[in-house]
Formats: structure tokens, sequence, C-alpha cells
């Protein structure tokens, strides 16, 4: 940090770090900030979330601190902009910028300028806003939003400093907590697909059994009730609204997230925005399904932060490539004996160990579940 930190400061930030490594699970993670965060930065209500790091958006789980009663209609409103609005700070700029954080009234000078200051954030009673992505490198993991109401003042450049260290070791517990315990066939599971639609709007108006079903696996979360007596995550919705920016000339109609169900297997959401002309209502399908091993090796190889080396390896074993296949296509020394023994190892590694963690250790020959070459905002 450039200005020099106050001593207190300083001590409340380092013990704030400690305490992250301590903490049980995301949500752990987020009432620990929380708590050390309000010393060091007060607020008056916060918005926490976990990113998928390979497409950005927003997954489970998600944490909302002494918000204002806000509708259904009001939340997906909110989040549509996000994706279509020419708005400062906005979550898909600050995981490109220099520094990851800002707020929101010392980058405008005047607040009118923001579309979302005049449409969320002041009618409901807000002030300022402090945006931070949690990022690890240039791979987000998480994000938060704090808002002061108007009997406090604006932000400061100090505490917008302040909030700017912290996205990495947040970001490192986020990763921490994001690592496989298990090989990653016991991740996989082959249960039939659930479809859901949801208009433009982001409201759902149709669920089939087998959806159903997956939402009941999903952790604990923020979640939207619907007319249909479902609850449904709010970062679903926001993936949903993703896709539906396409009829506003934003992105190409599709958006997909991944999720840890509560007994361990991974799930990914496919939103697909179907046929409608620009500006025109539009219906958005859902498919949530069991994730293939190669769309879980992604979070792996961002979790694990593996090198050049042990990506390659991990792309070929999700591929199903066999120990010659890996020996031959490795290009630095690497035998068929080596190989083999990356694929039978069965317990994660030292940080700094060259073996690949469990994770990676598939049993998938389906050419479906080849490397999907997603990861547009991280660089190795």
């Amino acid at each position: 940090m450039s200005a020099v930190m106050p001593p207190e400061a300083r001590r409340r930030r380092d013990d704030l770090v400690r305490r992250l490594a301590r903490a049980d699970g995301t949500l752990g993670v987020f009432d620990e900030v929380s708590t050390g965060l309000q010393r060091l930065v007060p607020f008056d209500s916060a918005a926490w979330m976990t990113i998928d790091p390979g497409t950005g958006l927003p997954t489970g789980p998600t944490l909302i601190e002494d918000f204002p009663d806000v509708t259904s209609e009001q939340c997906s409103e909110h989040w549509r902009r996000e994706f279509v609005d020419a708005d400062v700070n906005r979550f898909d700029a600050l995981v490109r910028a220099a520094r990851p954080a800002a707020a929101l009234r010392a980058l405008t000078g005047d607040p009118d300028r923001s579309p979302r200051y005049r449409r969320f954030v002041e009618p409901l009673g807000f002030h300022d806003e402090l945006r931070a992505v949690l990022r690890v490198g240039e791979t987000p993991w998480g994000a938060l939003t704090l808002w002061r109401r108007p009997d406090r003042p604006a932000f400061t450049a100090r505490e917008t400093e302040m909030v700017a260290g912290l996205p990495r070791p947040i970001g490192e517990a986020l990763r921490a907590r994001a690592r496989p315990t298990e090989a990653l066939g016991g991740l996989v599971r082959h249960d039939r697909p659930g479809l859901m639609l949801f208009d433009g709007a982001g409201d759902l108006a149709s669920v089939n059994e087998q959806a159903r079903a997956r939402l009941d696996e999903l952790p604990p979360d923020e979640n939207l009730p619907t007319d249909l007596g479902v609850q449904v995550p709010l970062w679903l919705v926001i993936t949903v609204l993703r896709a539906g920016a396409v009829v506003h000339g934003a992105g190409d109609g599709t958006a997909r997230a991944r999720v840890q169900s509560r007994r361990g297997p991974w799930l990914v959401c496919h939103a697909s925005c179907l046929d409608a002309a620009m500006g025109q209502s539009a219906t958005i399908a859902v498919v949530i399904e069991p994730a293939k091993p190669a769309e879980i090796a992604p979070i792996i190889i961002d979790a694990y932060d593996l090198s050049d080396r042990e990506q390659q390896l991990t792309r070929l074993i999700a591929r199903g490539a066999g120990t010659v296949e890996m020996a031959s296509a490795v290009t630095t020394n690497v035998c068929a004996h080596h190989a083999g023994q990356h694929r039978r190892s069965r317990r994660p590694p030292p940080r700094k160990c060259w073996r690949l963690p469990s994770s990676c250790v598939l049993a998938s020959d389906d050419p479906d579940s080849a490397w999907t070459g997603e990861r547009s905002w991280s660089r190795h």
C-alpha cells in the first residue's frame, strides 16, 4: 500500500488475515472478513459472493448483511443492468483493473453519473458504495460490496486502499475452500439433468422434477421466492440474466456457473437465451446437471495454482488420455512411467510438489468430457 498504515490499523488488518485460516468454510470466511473489516472500514450493509473462476459469474454461497428489503423484481433488474449498462465499477471491469477496489463517489465525483446509483443505491437509502473483486493474480474467487448511508461520510481514499490490499488474502482463503478433497471421479455423477425456463425478467416460469431435485441439493444461500413454490438461489438468477442480456446487445446469449452440492459432487448450470429479437422479450432455458470431469478441471487448475506442466497433464487426464499419450504430449522429458505415477497419485500434494492433486485422478473415457478451454479471465 502506498500510504503508511497506522499501527492500530495494521494490527487489525493482520489479525483479520490470520483469522481467515481458521474460518470454517466459505461462509465462515465471509463472516470473519465482515467482522474484521467493520473495524477497519465501517459500513452499514454488505454483500459477499463467491465467483466461478472460469466464467467470472457469481456462484454459491453468497451472504447479504443488513440490506433493506427489496423485491425479487428489484434484485433481478439490478443484476440485469450490471451486464447491459455502461456504468462505473462493474465487476467485470474490476477483475481486470490494476487496483481491484473502488468507491463510487470518489470515482465519479458526481454519483448521479452512475445509472446504478440513480436506480439502486440512492433509492435504497445509501450514500456511497465500495466494490472489490477478491482475486488471486488475475483469477477472481469472490467479490464484495459495502454500502454507507448518508449519516456516514463517503469512503475515503485511505479506506479504499485498505480494502484494495485485502483481495489476495481473502481470495486465497476462498480458493483454498474450493479445492476438492477427494478424487475427481468421486465428485462426478451421472444423474439426469433438470430443466427450468425463465422469462426475460429472471422469473421462473417452468421447472421439471429433476430440476427441483437438483435445487434441493444446492448449499444454503440467498434465495429468491417464485410462484412455483421453489426457492431459486440469487447466483442462478444472475446466470439467467447474463444469458438474457443478449437481447440488449451484451454477450452471446449463453452463461454458465458451477457450484458444489451439499453432498460434494459438482453441478453445472447452463443458461441459454432462446430465439428472441433484439430488444424483445426473451425466454431463457437453464439446464442443471452433474458436472463432467472437464468442467471441474478448470476449477482444480485455479484452486491448486498448477504449473504449466501440471495444467497440461490435468487437461490430458480430463480428456481420458492414457499414460503413453501423456508422456508423448508433455515435451519436457516426462517418460511414460513418470506420467503413470501422476495418474496414480491419490493424495493432495504439498504446495511446491510437482505431483498433481488427487482431485485430478479421473476415470473417464467419455469423449464429451474434452477440455473446454475456458480461462478467459486468467493467465498463467
